[in-house]
């Protein structure tokens, strides 16, 4: 009998609920580490993240690429479900079904063909994608797995989809059962378009939390801990133009200067509609204590490696971040 077999055959199903009005929930080690590629187009060049006890090396093939934060939207879907079923004492399980259709719905998109067509898309390199990790593993052991173990789909006689089954792997449904390890997202996350955008978001939310006096992020650490294969100059600039329009829904972004340091400082919008389920779990006093160097890495190898560890890369503000948005001295 074949792992895989066996693997469903030992697993109940799941059959997911409609989730056009279910709160959209994250598992916070996601939010906080580069696991996805930021691009549209495909990318085959790893991801490598190493900062103190944290290691994550992410691999996708060729035919497929490496799974995007676009295709992260179905995780998002998984998780949501799986804790609203947790918390109103419903079975769950890492063997999961439903349609198509929901699933879109969920996601706020279209539910045409090509919709249709780019979630299978999704399917398959969150199925191919590779991650090597120690994170929530005791000592110095790592954890290799899928976002997917597998998928597949049932079709009707005239073609039209009957539905999807996936199997989530242990570690991602282990964290997400976890209710400390769970945040929940704003609603207008679906509608940021931007890949670096959307990274921004979930790391804000995951640091920043309700926190009244905010939090700030040495920039250069910043691009380390995104994963992005841009040029730093041209990342730094992408970010002060989400600064200028202000692009985060719940928060409010500023650039700051120290020496010739520069930080992007970001803390709760007051004038954001008040969402106390947003507050779902007390955000770390320490974000982590990596610290970065200082020279511009795109001379360097093309994979995203960590630096040493220096100094923690991220503060709290003490003090009001500038009025302009800019922080400019």
């Amino acid at each position: 009998m074949s792992r895989r077999s066996s693997e469903r055959e030992q697993l109940a199903l799941f059959r997911a609920l409609p989730g056009d009005d279910m709160a959209l929930r994250d598992a916070q080690d996601l939010m906080a580490y580069p696991f996805f590629s930021l691009a549209k187009s495909r990318r085959t060049v790893p991801i490598r993240f190493d900062a103190g006890a944290v290691s994550l090396t992410v691999e996708g093939v060729p035919e497929h690429g490496i799974a995007t934060i676009w295709d992260a939207d179905v995780l998002i879907w998984a998780a949501s479900q799986i804790v609203q079923a947790r918390d109103e004492g419903r079975p769950t399980s890492r063997l999961m079904a439903a349609t198509p259709y929901e699933i879109l719905r969920f996601a706020q998109r279209a539910t045409g063909r090509t919709e249709y067509l780019g979630l299978r898309a999704s399917l398959d390199r969150l199925q191919s994608t590779t991650v090597l990790t120690s994170i929530r593993q005791a000592g110095k052991r790592m954890h290799r797995f899928s976002w997917i173990n597998e998928w597949q789909e049932h079709v009707r006689p005239d073609g039209r989809s009957d539905g999807i089954e996936l199997i989530l792997p242990d570690w991602f449904y282990s964290g997400v059962m976890d209710d400390a390890l769970v945040l929940t997202l704003d609603p207008a996350y679906f509608r940021l378009t931007g890949g670096i955008e959307r990274w921004l978001y979930r790391l804000v939310r995951k640091h920043g939390g309700r926190q009244r006096n905010g939090w700030r992020f040495d920039m250069r650490y910043l691009h380390l801990k995104s994963g992005s294969l841009q040029r730093y100059r041209d990342f730094a600039l992408h970010l002060r133009g989400l600064v200028l329009r202000q692009a985060l829904p719940g928060y409010r972004l500023a650039i700051e200067w120290a020496g010739r340091t520069e930080w992007l400082a970001f803390r709760p919008d007051p004038g954001a509609p008040d969402r106390g389920d947003l507050s779902t779990a007390p955000v770390e006093e320490a974000v982590d204590s990596a610290g970065t160097g200082s020279g511009d890495h795109r001379r360097g190898s093309r994979e995203i490696a960590g630096a040493a560890i220096e100094r923690s890369p991220a503060q709290n503000l003490l003090q009001a971040a500038p009025g302009n948005g800019l922080g400019l001295p």
